[in-house]
């Protein structure tokens, strides 16, 4: 993390400057977005990790993974962003210390289309985040399996994005389309936004392809894939229907060690980071 006071906050917004705000997209759907989201944050947060999760996809499946009922969801981040309402008043605390959640809901759905004459539309969902008052470390974004004016939102709002890509004989497709959104966004909204970092879900070691298509990604992405690789786990298919990520689930399998290492990869490359970008900084 980058070195400030933990209690200090930007001036110009409600979010502490250390906090990173990162964009989980793929615009694929089943290549394990959400469940990247919401067993990462999970992992972040067993470490101490301050964390919360943005369920800005209108299916809100990152809420069901933490057990939260449509019947009981309040007012999430359809409000958040149109509304004019704080994170604080939309928050939702989950079973795991340090991570809360602001929820999806079924009026979501109609956003994008709410978005087409909405002044400032690419920037609702940066606006509404700066307006919090807690001092959060990572603030996830769980987008739409599309390109559309919610995923542009999040990458508005978003220091870096984090790509999922399924290790199968497709995986790449379409990749081209994503990254230049990536710099459209760069050159008209967000010069600062950059590429987190790719991770391999779904990783069949029985599978012969799987190592194919591994090296094909790692060739085209270079060391911005991580050398995590989530494996395909039928605990981690099950945990969602139990309404837990998989570290609550079953903390042995190879789903949640893959996630712990994971989490640790990306905490690891946060601080070589922040460290460069204070020595950039002292020089």
């Amino acid at each position: 993390m980058m070195e400030n006071d933990e209690n200090s906050f930007d001036s110009d917004t409600g979010r502490s400057p250390s906090c990173r705000v990162i964009a989980v997209v793929n615009q694929k759907g089943g290549v394990g977005k959400t469940t990247t989201t919401v067993n990462l944050a999970t992992a972040m947060a067993a470490v101490g990790k301050r964390v919360l999760i943005v369920d800005a996809d209108p299916q809100g499946n990152a809420s069901t993974g933490f057990g939260i009922p449509r019947s009981e969801r309040g007012a999430g981040c359809y409000e958040l962003m149109f509304d004019g309402m704080a994170v604080d008043d939309v928050v939702v605390a989950t079973l795991i210390p340090n991570l809360s959640i602001i929820t999806s809901s079924a009026d979501l759905a109609g956003a994008e289309i709410q978005l087409v004459n909405t002044e400032r539309r690419e920037s609702r969902m940066r606006e509404a985040l700066d307006r919090s008052s807690k001092d959060y470390d990572f603030i996830l974004i769980d987008c739409p399996p599309s390109l559309n004016l919610i995923t542009l939102n999040a990458l508005v709002a978003a220091n870096s994005l984090l790509v999922p890509l399924q290790v199968e004989f497709y995986a790449l497709e379409g990749m081209s389309s994503l990254l230049q959104t990536v710099e459209a966004v760069r050159s008209r909204f967000n010069p600062d936004l950059e590429i987190q970092g790719v991770v391999l879900t779904m990783y069949d070691k029985r599978n012969s392809l799987s190592d194919a298509v591994a090296s094909d990604v790692r060739a085209f992405f270079g060391d911005r894939v991580y050398e995590t690789v989530i494996p395909r786990n039928v605990r981690v298919s099950e945990a969602p229907s139990h309404g837990k990520p998989v570290l609550l689930y079953d903390l042995k399998c190879s789903g949640s060690r893959a996630y712990m290492h994971l989490a640790s990869e990306i905490l690891r490359r946060e601080a070589e980071r922040a460290e460069a970008m204070a020595a950039t900084q002292a020089a």
